[in-house]
């Protein structure tokens, strides 16, 4: 293994491999993405926005014809709208980057014109004069025009023409005048010295690096980024790689033919690390040849592919830039016509296997379909070839597309269940590697979920064991940004395209450290420079890593288990201590139901009682997040209407039914188990997914969190609903109470914890604390856990008993029996304490008794007398812990749970319980195994808010309870009646109970009543109208859904239909003004707040928030919205003051038409009726259309000075 790392690259010139030296580009990125989002609004209305004079010419049509193609070819299974959306990502992302590589070339003076600035103020002015020049000589032309300008020349120039040629996604749509004028003044902001902000030229970047576009590609746009899974690799994997596949490679076999593909390649990172050392090859084999046509040679080995168009343009340009430097030239217009295998398509579609069945046949999805950003032609001839290297960091995601995922399934046979991308990604890259006598290589890093998820066993246990894997690196110990502990975790694979040649693999196993983000120079971490320095030495072993050569037998088993330090040999005895699994003993190991609509059917019990919903059709709801230490802690309710395990029809729950018919639509484009949607199917739209009978099974369920940092185990008794994320574990219908709590002792140890670890996926994040990690604690895995015979019921059954216990002392469960006092908190959090001690005790004794179970110890080392009760800090691992920080190790485990570490065993102990630890300290001491188990990552933490923190919260709920008080939002005659905070304080200051409970959770008696109510509501209230809660963004997803809502309420009149209702798009929080409506209402909008907020809708004299409760339907908002105009009007507001109540009384209309169309008892009138009449009169008293309500805005504060603009730039005339 390894490589010519250090072979001779002077030609690179100085400060190419280094950080890139572009100090004026600092915050460009951040810059740009906001240019980015400018655009898309731009062109959004360019492709089908409302105004008819700012849509471009046929472009609607044509993106609408190709949308219908995709879809019938399988391509894709997008609405029009978020299919749209992606491709004004593309175009804006497209029309930016053509700024920059234009400013790139102007500064370094790359080409010849200026069109927008330039290195020098003469330049700057030269790319003034020439703008103005061109639009004397084209007067009805605008900034767009001016733009084309780059796109021409850059087309007319060899080398640059693949920048914008046909299948660049600049051609789809372009930009207003308007929007190009304002790209063009981002680049002629100037600093206060005149000087232009965004520079880079030779001042700022001597090296013409291009570095800084691969933090541009990760960034450029928001959407892209989640979309695409977009990430760069760092220099040094990229490096690391190349140098032990590429490297040996080229020792091995002839330079001439010799090909590197990146089918995954992003910006670029590899390809020009491949190119750059294919120079350095050629220079030495063909010295005599000249440079320019070495140049083509090193260009001609190196291939990449990448789905995201604007990805390959990057990739393209730092290609060309490389080029031009190594070929000696200064000027792309001199430069030779540079031939890049470079193009934008679905490498996993064009690559598949089937595609090499036929070379004058490529099969691809129906009908031979692709985009128009994709070179058909290309795309083939690229994977035609089969490639001496193939490297690359593939996404790690699943694809977010529904038909791509049925299509990658049906072309690559390892695709199983709900499967990342990992997964075609490694079929891919052996597919387009060589075979014969010198079979391709391959690397890559690319997440790790495969080695331990479900779906990666078929990849485990059929694929791989017939390839020549090599090398295998858990890298996720190692600080690479955007990955491991700051994104996802990684591997590092090795292989070469052939059967298998070597009886073992060489492996560098983590020991489960992992370096800070504090290290230093990135790449020079102990865990990374450990893995690079010994990777070529079997029997290294240090604090980070062991490398050992690994029987390939053992990773021909599903899941891998990469861990060092002696972890695969204590799984292995853990495994052989007993024959029995817990599936031979349990009925079954899995979800309890499945509603794939989690968010769209659960709520807080509050909304729940607030709107008067059946309690018989929402049942409390558990998550795996509520699951801790023994106990559940849960104030949600889900729509969970099989009391009789029957579907019942929707009519007989009609106030659900009116609750959940605006999400209709949706739900019933979720997919059911044949493929269809649910409509399509025939199943009803408002039913759960899977909802298994278990007949035969005991009432009473093991369930547990699926994702954590350790294990959390309880004993469900019934009466709720336990969603995905908190599986369970059924028994037979006869198992016993001593049944369930025998499993539920072995599974709470932390034995358990161990083995969970080790076969289980990690979740990555920010932990750099081994303790802090989160799992997912899967099912497949959970059943496999060995159990003895000889469980200690007893002792968990103890557990669940004081798990009970302090449950109840809990502030929340208290202030729902009355209003506490201060005494009274202070006595329950004192006996929560004890409890809580008990629990740490007991939890102790289970876990030395499971060593012993276990075979893991041979001795008892349990207690026998009454246990004393522990504090967290005491244990004897804790111990061990703090004698170890007073030798210098760091740990903030005691910092994170506020507990005091202790070196010596507590004097005010028993003696038999102290003689007790101090034997359990030496066992630690002399057992490697027991010290394996005995550390944080395994123990239970115990983890738990402050019980101040509690206390508050739990006051603060019960005033808010009592704020959504009938009595409070109705007048005597059951109006609705908004008020003021002002006047809600001069209620309930009368209110002894609830003075006195604000007074405590203020914790100062002397504050005013209406302060302490406004910090107590502060974030509880949305906005009325639409107009104030969304953005731009989240105003044309709601217009969507209305739209959907018009066509649900025609089907429901019995009308037909033109086309099937399309999807509605999802919301997200940069779509709301404020992250607290986000908060408030998630992905699909729905109303969760406990009031309503009436910005400026008070009186003038009372400044405190106008409020109305959510517990209002929609005629009794309306009628309140009219009592605040007629209130308003009494204090002098004109018609036109109205205009935004009146524009939420159209918002509510159609609601009140289709719910309160009857005659209301109360009124005596239709209220319907009276809302049309008050809106008809409120609209035409203002002088307003339907139109100028929907498009009513408030206005936008000012931001702030603008920074200076280049005073010769002329305006121009507003045009599309």
């Amino acid at each position: 293994m390894g490589g010519d790392a250090g072979a001779d690259r002077t030609w690179w010139g100085p400060g190419t491999r280094g950080e890139p030296i572009v100090a004026k580009v600092t915050g460009l990125v951040g810059d740009l993405r906001a240019q980015v989002t400018l655009l898309e609004n731009d062109l959004r209305a360019r492709v089908d926005g409302p105004d008819e004079f700012m849509r471009e010419e046929g472009v609607a049509e044509r993106w609408k014809t190709e949308h219908a193609d995709a879809l019938n070819a399988e391509r894709t299974a997008a609405s029009w709208q978020a299919w749209r959306d992606e491709r004004v990502t593309q175009a804006a992302s497209a029309w930016v980057l053509l700024t920059v590589f234009a400013r790139f070339c102007e500064d370094n003076r790359l080409v010849s014109p200026v069109w927008i600035a330039g290195a020098s103020r003469e330049d700057r002015q030269r790319a003034l004069d020439a703008r103005q020049a061109y639009f004397q000589t084209h007067p009805e032309h605008n900034d767009r025009h001016w733009l084309q300008q780059i796109i021409e020349h850059f087309a007319s120039i060899g080398a640059t023409a693949g920048l914008v040629d046909s299948y660049s996604p600049i051609h789809q749509v372009s930009p207003s005048g308007d929007a190009a004028r304002r790209l063009l003044e981002f680049w002629w902001d100037q600093d206060s010295n005149g000087e232009l902000l965004r520079r880079f030229g030779p001042a700022v970047n001597p090296e013409l690096d291009t570095r800084f576009l691969g933090d541009l590609y990760q960034d450029l746009s928001e959407f892209a980024k989640k979309n695409y899974a977009l990430l760069q690799t760092p220099e040094f994997v990229e490096e690391f790689i190349l140098d032990h596949t590429l490297e040996p490679a080229l020792r091995e076999r002839p330079l001439d033919g010799f090909s590197v593909i990146d089918p995954a390649c992003g910006s670029g990172h590899f390809l020009l690390g491949a190119f750059h050392r294919l120079l350095d090859r050629w220079s030495r084999q063909a010295p005599n040849l000249e440079t320019r046509a070495l140049v083509q040679h090193a260009l001609d080995g190196v291939h990449g592919v990448d789905i995201n168009p604007f990805a390959v343009a990057i990739a393209r340009f730092r290609l060309i830039v490389a080029a031009l430097r190594a070929a000696g030239a200064r000027s792309l217009e001199n430069a030779p016509d540079f031939q890049i295998q470079l193009a934008a398509g679905d490498s996993l579609i064009y690559g598949a296997p089937q595609q090499t069945l036929d070379e004058n046949l490529i099969l691809m999805a129906k009908d031979d379909f692709s985009y128009s950003t994709e070179d058909n032609a290309l795309l083939k001839d690229i994977f035609r070839r089969r490639y001496d290297v193939v490297v690359g960091n593939p996404p790690y995601i699943p694809a977010k597309d529904k038909a791509a995922r049925k299509l990658y399934r049906t072309l690559y046979r390892h695709c199983k269940g709900i499967y990342a991308l990992t997964v075609p990604f490694m079929e891919l890259f052996f597919n387009v590697a060589r075979q014969g006598e010198h079979p391709g290589r391959i690397g890559k890093i690319t997440s790790n979920s495969f080695m331990k998820r479900e779906f990666g066993k078929s990849l485990v246990e059929n694929f791989l064991p017939g390839r020549d894997l090599r090398t295998i690196i858990d890298s996720e110990g190692a600080w690479i940004p955007g990955h491991n502990s700051d994104g996802t975790p990684t591997v590092i694979l090795f292989a070469v395209n052939s059967v298998p040649r070597t009886p073992s693999v060489r492996a560098v196993l983590s020991k489960g450290k992992r370096e800070a983000s504090s290290v230093g120079e990135v790449g020079e971490g102990p865990f990374w420079r450990s893995i690079v320095e010994n990777i070529e030495t079997p029997g290294f072993d240090n604090d980070w890593i062991n490398v050992d050569d690994l029987e390939r037998g053992t990773l021909q088993r599903h899941p891998w288990i990469l861990s060092g330090g002696g972890a695969g040999e204590l799984i292995n005895k853990i495994d052989y201590s007993t024959p029995r699994q817990i599936s031979s003993v349990v009925k079954r190991v899995g979800f309890m139901a499945m509603s794939h609509a989690d968010e769209e059917f659960s709520r807080p019990s509050p909304v729940v009682g607030r709107n008067e919903l059946e309690s018989t059709a929402w049942i409390p709801l558990v998550t795996g997040d509520d699951i801790r230490d023994y106990h559940v802690a849960s104030d949600r309710k889900v729509w969970f209407p099989y009391g009789t395990s029957e579907l019942p029809a929707l009519e007989i729950l009609p106030r659900s039914a009116r609750h959940l018919w605006p999400l209709r639509t949706h739900l019933g484009n979720r997919a059911s188990f044949n493929g269809l949607t649910y409509s399509a199917a025939g199943k009803p739209w408002y039913a759960w997914h899977q909802v298994p009978a278990d007949r035969g099974a005991c009432t009473h369920s093991i369930a547990f969190s699926e994702v954590a940092t350790h294990n959390h185990f309880i004993l469900d008794r019934g009466g709720r609903v336990l969603n995905q994320s908190a599986p369970v574990v059924k028994l037979g219908s006869t198992a016993s109470d001593t049944d369930l709590f025998s499993l539920l002792a072995l599974l709470n140890s932390s034995t358990a914890c161990f083995w969970l670890r080790q076969k289980c996926k990690p979740k990555g994040g920010a932990a750099d604390q081994i303790w802090l990690r989160t799992y997912q604690f899967n099912a497949s895995r959970v059943k496999q856990f060995p159990i003895p015979a000889n469980a200690p019921a007893g002792r968990a059954r103890r557990l669940d008993k004081l798990a009970q216990r302090l449950s109840d002392t809990e502030p929340q469960e208290v202030v729902k029996l009355h209003a506490p006092t201060r005494g009274e908190l202070d006595i329950l959090g004192i006996e929560n304490g004890r409890i809580k001690a008990q629990l740490i005790a007991e939890q102790e004794e289970l876990d030395w008794e499971c060593y012993r179970i276990y075979g893991l110890i041979d001795e008892e080392l349990t207690f026998g007398g009454e246990l004393p009760e522990l504090a967290l800090g005491e244990r004897a691992f804790e111990i061990v812990m703090a004698r170890a920080m007073n030798e210098g190790e760091e740990t903030t485990w005691f910092e994170r749970h506020r507990s005091t570490p202790i070196t010596e065993i507590p004097e005010h102990w028993p003696a038999d319980y102290r003689d007790l630890v101090q034997r359990r300290l030496d066992v630690i001491a002399s057992n490697k195994n027991i010290r394996q188990l005995e550390k944080p990552e395994y123990k239970r933490r115990w983890a738990i808010d402050p019980w101040e923190k509690r206390v508050e919260e739990a006051l603060r709920g019960w005033l808010l309870d009592r704020l959504e008080d009938r009595a409070l939002w109705f007048d005597n005659q059951g109006r609705p009646r908004p008020r003021s905070v002002a006047r809600l304080a001069d209620i309930v200051a009368r209110d002894d109970e609830f003075r006195g409970v604000l007074e405590l959770w203020a914790g100062r008696p002397d504050l005013p009543v209406a302060v302490c109510l406004q910090d107590l509501l502060g974030n509880s209230a949305v906005p009325y109208l639409a107009a104030y809660r969304y953005k731009d963004s989240g105003l044309e997803k709601r217009a969507a859904w209305e739209e959907i809502w018009r066509l649900q309420r025609k089907e429901d009149a019995g009308e037909t239909l033109d086309a099937p209702i399309p999807v509605p798009p999802k919301y997200k929080p940069a779509d709301f003004t404020r992250t607290e409506y986000w908060q408030h209402r998630g992905d699909f909008d729905i109303p969760k707040e406990r009031f309503i907020l009436y910005p400026d809708a008070g009186r003038e004299t009372d400044p405190t928030p106008f409020l109305g409760w959510a517990g209002w339907d929609h005629a009794e908002q309306a009628l309140a919205l009219a009592r605040i105009m007629n209130e308003r009007e009494q204090d002098g507001w004109d018609d036109k003051q109205m205009i935004p109540l009146i524009a939420g009384l159209a918002e509510l209309q159609p609601w009140v038409r289709q719910w309160h169309g009857e005659i209301d008892p109360t009124y005596g009138l239709s209220l319907a009726a009276i809302v049309d009449e008050e809106l008809e009169s409120r609209r035409q008293r203002a002088g307003v259309t339907v139109e100028d309500l929907v498009a009513w805005r408030p206005e936008k504060r000012a931001r702030g000075r603008r920074s200076r603009r280049q005073a010769a730039a002329p305006a121009l005339t507003r045009e599309p």
